[in-house]
């Protein structure tokens, strides 16, 4: 196995570190929908810029390097004994090698002070949700859909066009 190490976001690499998440996420949207899916936030990106701009500029966030390699990212919020993983990526290529679970375990060392973390994740993304629960010890707390809206964010509900309904599972990991 690569050894796995999280590196502070730099100025230089932000951009390159958007595009990345961009690919990651739409990977497994398109997977799933193909290009009939009418989820993407932008022309073509399953998560637009601006969130991807405003998580980084958030909180804490992190290249995920596999021998020295960038292979995907993070970004993470503590306040206390709180955490929030806003957004954890790993390059399609890489999948199944156990990267993402070996950055999560390194996050987790990061901040020891954190006894809650939360996380939320596409209803569509059948890889993101066997990783939190199976992987990394999480568990489904909440479904936000139309009938049960996440009451933080204001643009949660149906789809545009009603074919495909919207939906996050949000999970939580208590620690021991």
């Amino acid at each position: 196995m690569a050894e796995i190490v999280l590196a502070p976001l730099t100025a230089e690499d932000r951009e390159q570190f958007i595009l990345d998440n961009q690919e990651a996420f739409n990977y497994g949207a398109l997977e799933e929908f193909g290009r009939r899916d009418d989820h993407f936030e932008e022309e073509g990106e399953i998560i637009s810029r601006q969130v991807i701009e405003a998580s980084i500029d958030g909180g804490e966030a992190y290249r995920i390097l596999a021998d020295g390699q960038p292979v995907g990212g993070a970004v993470i919020k503590v306040d206390g004994d709180r955490g929030d993983l806003d957004l954890l990526f790993v390059s399609p290529k890489v999948h199944s090698r156990g990267i993402g679970y070996a950055a999560w375990c390194a996050i987790e060392q990061l901040h020891p002070e954190v006894n809650l973390w939360e996380t939320v994740t596409p209803y569509f993304e059948q890889r993101n949700i066997h990783f939190y629960v199976n992987r990394c010890g999480f568990a489904i707390v909440e479904f936000f859909n139309a009938h049960h809206p996440d009451p933080h964010d204001p643009e949660d509900g149906p789809a545009p066009d009603d074919q495909f309904p919207a939906g996050m599972f949000r999970f939580e990991k208590r620690m021991k």
